[in-house]
């Protein structure tokens, strides 16, 4: 089973395989983002708060593959709510990246990280609508969120006019947010699986080593084809050019007895 890519509910494809940038500083953004598309990945997911837009863009930019044929991700500031302010990030991640449209924008957090669990409905509902706007106006060809539980999710649903097109929540075995990605399944919302190696914490577990032994494959290799297997999109990272590359070679399919061996891992970061 080899899924080259995943479809939103408007038709726009999307690469199902990312190459993420978190914590990827702005100096060394430019050679990584370069290293991943020379290696064959299309897919770069960014931030405006990773504060690497401006290298990720001259990455894309001054490769020989054509800027349609790349999908850019970026995400709007988890702090930044409401409706001016949000085409007001968007300028800026535009104007960063030195691109005239993003293939997906995501909101970045249903809260800021400096206040967790805070209720930002109305913030996020009129984000979302800036969002919708530029969506129709063609600056972005699908708009998503990230880190949003169904409570973040349904008064989007209830209030707006878009169905969100994609969710990008931490998923990885151990962490496998059944009852999220039922939601998301049930309304069409594709799931981005962001650290699916646990920020490095999977490598380590002597089950998956054992495992990763059985099909000849690294344990990151591993961890990464299980999202695939979920039906998540994975987005490893790796500023180091051999990972990079190993982490796109997933021609392998886990058995559905291995599946479930993995499903009863429980996270190792609780």
């Amino acid at each position: 089973m080899k899924k080259d890519t995943f479809t939103f509910h408007n038709g726009v494809k999307i690469p199902s395989i990312g190459f993420g940038t978190w914590q990827i500083p702005n100096e060394e953004a430019y050679d990584s983002v370069t290293m991943a598309l020379k290696n064959g990945y299309t897919h770069i997911d960014t931030a405006l708060a990773y504060k690497n837009e401006e290298n990720v863009g001259k990455a894309i930019r001054e490769f020989a593959t054509p800027r349609e044929d790349i999908f850019i991700t970026s995400k709007l500031p988890a702090e930044i709510k409401g409706y001016d302010e949000t085409l007001e990030a968007f300028n800026e991640t535009i104007t960063n990246l030195g691109v005239d449209y993003l293939d997906l924008y995501l909101i970045h957090a249903p809260w800021p990280w400096s206040d967790q669990g805070k209720d930002c409905t109305e913030g996020n509902v009129q984000s979302w609508k800036a969002m919708e706007k530029l969506y129709n106006d063609g600056k972005i060809k699908a708009i998503g969120v990230s880190n949003f539980q169904i409570e973040h999710l349904q008064p989007i649903l209830d209030e707006c006019d878009i169905v969100p097109m994609a969710n990008q929540i931490p998923f990885y075995v151990g962490k496998d947010q059944e009852e999220l990605l039922s939601f998301c399944k049930d309304h069409d919302i594709v799931v981005e699986a962001y650290s699916p190696l646990a920020t490095g914490q999977v490598l380590d577990m002597p089950e998956l080593k054992e495992m990763a032994e059985k099909y000849d494959v690294t344990v990151a290799q591993l961890s990464i084809r299980y999202c695939l297997e979920k039906d998540t999109l994975p987005l490893p990272k790796s500023t180091h050019e051999s990972r990079i590359i190993e982490n796109k070679q997933l021609d392998f399919e886990i058995s559905d007895k291995d599946i479930k061996i993995l499903e009863q891992i429980r996270d190792v970061r609780d």
